[in-house]
């Protein structure tokens, strides 16, 4: 494990230097590699830097407790490893914290146990403990809804079919890129295009997610429970329906039910319970705490000053805030430990990159690229929106690095079809060859921070990494142990 990360941060460490010195020809500084290098393996900080955020910070929702003090301490470490300019910089009214203070879920009859469940953010607690019968309640359509209506008041229902368990993952395990795949990933000439999926036509009849729960509560449901994975032991759950589109609202989210994801195995248990016509009955206690009213997100950014190129600028990321079930030690608290690692290597090896070389660490990514996507428009605009228009800085930024793909081994980067930079980033992976970092590949990815800088134009990447089993992201299993 701590060769597997101290590898992990030194090529987004050299993609930093080697962009901030090339100037025409992709040219490689090999002294500085070799300092880079010792840095790196011999004084790493990446773990330690990882089971303190991941054991200590714990999850971080935007606009909880928990994130606003993880911003704290990060906004702390960026100044210690020598970062300069370092500010918390708001971007939006982003809506009402929210934070989870306790959960007890348990199957009380026919047989009693423990229940693993999480409640989904922005949702309500349930006034304390409660103990319901336990009701199936699938609604799809209205018809659902007027043969329910009036049958679920004072009672858990579950409103999810039972999960389908995957074993594949538990019994093949998750391999590594085979130097075939890696072949295959660079020597795509032209980008697959993906076809545009056919549009569903709307059925009138049709309830939505949000209708749902408005319905639940309007019936007077104590809580709901849903199974949205079928991973082993995994709880995935995310945030209310309707929350970002409301904004994650006070009265939105007091007006739902309060919901609990649980998993799998139980989930399917209870169900199979209730439909075998046996009566069951479940005991549960949700706290949630709401904030009063909105509050802005904000960004933290730091810099390495540049030296004779000191307006141009490279930048380094990852998103901060996670989901709320676990610390999410791949999703995203490795990418954070990369960031933060490249930075104190520089720092502390006594490079002076020509370039700027700034660190963000975003918020609001999980909800929808919030962070970034604000950042780009604020600082540099955007020649692809004509209501927005490029910046003066527009043309100063060198590149942004993204680190989001989880805690794998790096194997190479997309080029996100831009082949201007493919020579300098041949170039900058040479030194990190022996680490198995060689592959350049033209395709486009998505889903993550790089992809606001590449929809204005600019140069935006994400690293081609390994997979690895065990990491649970989006899930109660995210810890730093896996």
């Amino acid at each position: 494990m701590q060769t597997r990360f101290s590898r992990l941060a030194l090529p987004a460490l050299l993609a930093v230097f080697v962009a901030g010195l090339a100037a025409q020809q992709p040219l490689v500084d090999w002294p500085a590699v070799a300092k880079i290098r010792e840095e790196g393996l011999q004084r790493s900080r990446v773990m330690d830097l990882e089971s303190y955020m991941t054991d200590v910070l714990g999850a971080r929702l935007t606009l909880s407790a928990d994130m606003t003090r993880a911003q704290a301490w990060a906004l702390a470490e960026m100044g210690r490893i020598g970062l300069v300019n370092v500010t918390a910089e708001p971007y939006m009214d982003y809506g009402v914290s929210w934070d989870n203070e306790y959960v007890s879920l348990h199957l009380v009859e026919p047989d009693y146990t423990p229940m693993v469940g999480y409640p989904l953010a922005h949702t309500p607690g349930t006034n304390g403990r409660q103990s319901a019968p336990a009701m199936i309640a699938e609604i799809q359509s209205k018809a659902d809804l007027a043969a329910l209506t009036g049958k679920l008041a004072g009672a858990v229902v579950l409103i999810s079919p039972p999960a389908a368990i995957d074993l594949a993952p538990l019994v093949n395990g998750v391999p590594r890129r085979t130097e075939e795949e890696l072949r295959k990933l660079e020597q795509v000439v032209i980008a697959p295009v993906r076809p545009p999926a056919p549009r569903a036509v709307p059925n009138p009849d049709a309830v939505t997610p949000a209708e749902r729960m408005a319905f639940l509560k309007s019936q007077g449901v104590v809580a709901v429970l849903q199974c949205e994975s079928g991973w082993i032991g995994a709880v995935r759950g995310f945030a209310r329906p309707g929350a970002n589109a409301d904004r994650w609202s006070r009265d939105a989210t007091l007006a739902s039910p309060p919901i609990v994801a649980v998993t799998p195995e139980h989930y399917n248990r209870l169900y199979r319970i209730l439909k075998r016509g046996i009566p069951a009955r479940v005991e549960v206690e949700v706290r949630n705490r709401i904030g009063e009213r909105v509050e802005k997100a904000v960004n933290l950014v730091g810099e390495i000053p540049g030296t004779d190129l000191r307006d141009e600028v490279v930048m380094i990321g990852a998103h901060l805030d996670t989901w709320h079930a676990s610390p999410n030690a791949s999703d995203n608290t490795s990418g954070v430990a990369v960031v933060l690692e490249a930075a104190r290597i520089l720092t502390a090896s006594g490079l002076k990159p020509r370039r700027t070389i700034r660190v963000a660490l975003w918020s609001g990514e999980e909800q929808g690229l919030h962070g970034s996507r604000e950042y780009v428009q604020a600082h540099f605009g955007n020649p692809n929106d004509p209501k927005i228009g490029a910046k003066p800085a527009h043309a100063k930024l060198s590149a942004y690095f993204n680190q989001d793909y989880g805690a794998g081994q790096y194997r190479g980067i997309y080029l996100q079809g831009n082949e201007h930079a493919r020579a300098l980033l041949t170039a900058w992976m040479a030194p990190f060859a022996d680490f198995g970092m060689t592959v350049v590949s033209n395709q486009s990815v998505g889903s993550t921070d790089h992809v606001p800088f590449d929809s204005a134009g600019l140069p935006g990447f994400q690293f081609l990494q390994d997979r690895i089993p065990g990491t649970g992201g989006h899930t109660n299993l995210d810890f730093f142990d896996t």
